[in-house]
């Protein structure tokens, strides 16, 4: 049973400047929300006990965020606002989830995976990247359910468009189990077009087994001098681990981009409206 999630956190978010200049980029509020408030959420729903986060020094609001204790019991204290109490509570409830590790030096994601292998305690773990959300349906309990089955790691999955496959990790499939699920035959991150082998882009939900952390020790830094998760992950298969790619069926935002963030909160928004809509109608 997969009991832990990690979530890294370190990045400068610079395609999100200027707001990311004086703000981590997971605090953005999303039509009233931080972004980091929707990935702990799906994580919870999925069944989720502890979630690690990998931040840099440079992002220690973050942490502030979630131990802000003393400016909500005096702000209660003094006003009683049933509002507040409700925020506090369920970020007291986020905080005795949450655990933290420190990834100083920008060296891609696989870097950062590696900073918790002393605290995965299980054989499979979920991975969340936060600038990729997945609304209108869990993707990581849909995730999970598919790892219970076929007792092997899963990736989310979307096609993507031909001229931005530069962006994402690229994989090729080996052969479809249905119509949402396949075996991936290999991962290739961030190829150019020419290199790609198709349009199919892995999104930010992982589940991976505890023994990447061993191929991340000895892989040396891929392109752009970082260390690839999707490099480790292509080390694994060459092993003849199981990869198992799962298309979702949630609604996709891109929260990493300017456009991206703005239409995140758009849309969200309608969801919001639509909801209470039919709350007002049924009451």
């Amino acid at each position: 049973m997969i009991k832990q999630a990690i979530i890294p956190l370190a990045g400068l978010g610079t395609r999100l400047l200027p707001l990311t200049s004086v703000f981590a980029k997971e605090l953005l509020p999303i039509n009233g929300k931080p972004g980091i408030e929707y990935i702990l959420d799906e994580c919870i729903e999925a069944g989720i006990k502890e979630v690690i986060f990998i931040i840099s020094k440079k992002k220690l609001m973050i942490k502030k965020y979630f131990y802000n204790d003393k400016f909500y019991k005096d702000i209660i204290k003094r006003k009683k606002d049933p509002r507040i109490i409700n925020e506090y509570k369920k970020i007291l409830k986020y905080k005795k989830m949450i655990k933290f590790v420190f990834q100083d030096k920008p060296l891609g994601t696989g870097d950062a995976v590696l900073k918790t292998k002393k605290f995965i305690k299980g054989k499979f773990f979920l991975m969340l990247l936060p600038d990729d959300l997945i609304v209108k349906q869990n993707c990581s309990k849909a995730m999970i359910t598919l790892h219970k089955k076929f007792k092997s790691s899963v990736m989310a999955s979307m096609k993507v468009k031909e001229k931005e496959v530069s962006r994402w990790g690229i994989y090729n499939i080996k052969e479809k189990i249905s119509t949402k699920n396949f075996i991936i035959k290999g991962v290739i991150e961030k190829p150019s077009i020419k290199q790609a082998p198709s349009n199919n882009a892995v999104i930010g939900r992982y589940i991976l087994p505890k023994k990447i952390f061993n191929k991340l020790l000895k892989l040396k830094p891929g392109k752009d001098g970082e260390i690839h998760i999707t490099d480790a992950i292509q080390s694994l298969i060459n092993d003849n681990n199981k990869f198992i790619g799962h298309n979702f069926s949630g609604k996709y935002l891109d929260c990493g981009t300017m456009n991206g963030y703005i239409n995140s909160t758009l849309e969200i928004a309608k969801i919001w409206k639509f909801v209470w809509l039919a709350l007002d109608t049924l009451g």
